[in-house]
């Protein structure tokens, strides 16, 4: 830290983390759903639904984050997309071979349950790139 730069304060780190879940949880409920429905409504493979639930997810996640974890006040543009687009997707190769695995070598488990477990190893992947790679300009924490 240079001398300029001072250590956030802890609410603020709160407050971040915080943005941070609310905008997992949201985007993971859209997965969920999205992915409920399209194996349940529409019999849909698991396998062939979820880059579906992935891609909606990954919208709602990136207007989330903007706003919630990383507090983002100008406009969103084409290559901060660009950026997220490709941590999410790289964070939803990981999240995706995950449940794929989960579901192979537990062909009984609920296709939820795989989510909720590939998600949290995604989870990371993504806070990484997001807050280093995507919003490192734009965020003060």
């Amino acid at each position: 830290m240079t001398n300029l730069q001072q250590a956030p304060a802890p609410h603020s780190l709160v407050k971040h983390g915080a943005g941070f879940v609310l905008s997992g949880v949201i985007a993971l409920a859209i997965d969920m759903a999205v992915l409920a429905a399209l194996t349940r409504v529409f019999a849909l493979p698991a396998i062939l639904a979820r880059p579906i639930a992935i891609s909606c997810a990954m919208v709602a996640g990136w207007l989330c984050n903007r706003h919630f974890t990383f507090a983002v006040t100008a406009p969103p543009t084409l290559g901060e997309f660009g950026r997220y687009a490709t941590v999410a997707w790289g964070a939803a190769a990981v999240n995706y071979a995950g449940f794929a695995a989960i579901l192979h070598f537990v062909p009984a488990l609920a296709p939820e349950f795989a989510v909720v477990l590939s998600s949290l190893v995604a989870m990371v992947v993504s806070y990484v790139g997001f807050r280093y790679g995507v919003f490192a300009k734009s965020s003060q924490h």
